[in-house]
């Protein structure tokens, strides 16, 4: 059965920004969609305790050739590092605000972030055929130079929207029209 996934990003939560409006709308459509809680601040959020509490749904058989999973912020080079490392393929993948290797938003999140970052980002292309990539020409966290590197490395279709910020509800997006589309 086709079914959604939602990741929050560094010091997120499932409940920020446009999550908890897409999340109903994809549930009003009768799919089933999963919004984790991952462990956030120092000390608590790193690769290996975000990895373990997704892992969790992957031994569930929940994420598989069927599954959609749209992350936020850190969480599109999170993604791609579990399925590269864990070798598992997903129907699509769509990216918001993503970047890797990026550091300079303040010490706390370049601790966090920095255990996410992979050399070898390239190799999602793998595990999804289908990767869309949203980012903004005005980030006040991440460059845009940055969210279009990664953009470039591993988007079949890349959508920027200019002015938007980090897609966030700081800049305005407690919803999230254009996504729904690529669905």
């Amino acid at each position: 059965m086709e079914n959604y996934f939602i990741i929050h990003g560094s010091f997120g939560s499932p409940y920020s920004n446009w999550f908890s409006w897409l999340h109903d709308f994809i549930e009003t459509e009768g799919k089933q969609v999963y919004v984790p809680d991952f462990p956030t601040g120092v000390g608590y959020q790193n690769y290996e305790n975000w990895s373990k509490l997704l892992k969790n749904y992957l031994d569930l058989g929940l994420i598989n050739e069927n599954t959609t999973i749209i992350c936020h912020s850190i969480a599109p080079v999170f993604i791609s590092k579990f399925l590269v490392h864990n070798k598992v393929k997903v129907k699509k993948l769509i990216f918001v605000c993503g970047f890797n290797n990026y550091l300079g938003i303040n010490k706390d999140y370049d601790i966090v972030n920095k255990t996410m970052y992979f050399d070898n980002l390239e190799e999602i292309k793998q595990y999804s055929e289908e990767i869309i990539c949203f980012y903004s020409d005005n980030d006040p966290y991440v460059k845009y130079e940055a969210e279009k590197d990664f953009a470039n490395k591993v988007a079949t279709e890349q959508v920027l929207i200019p002015k938007s910020g980090h897609i966030n509800s700081e800049s305005g997006y407690d919803t999230f029209e254009e996504i729904v589309s690529y669905l």
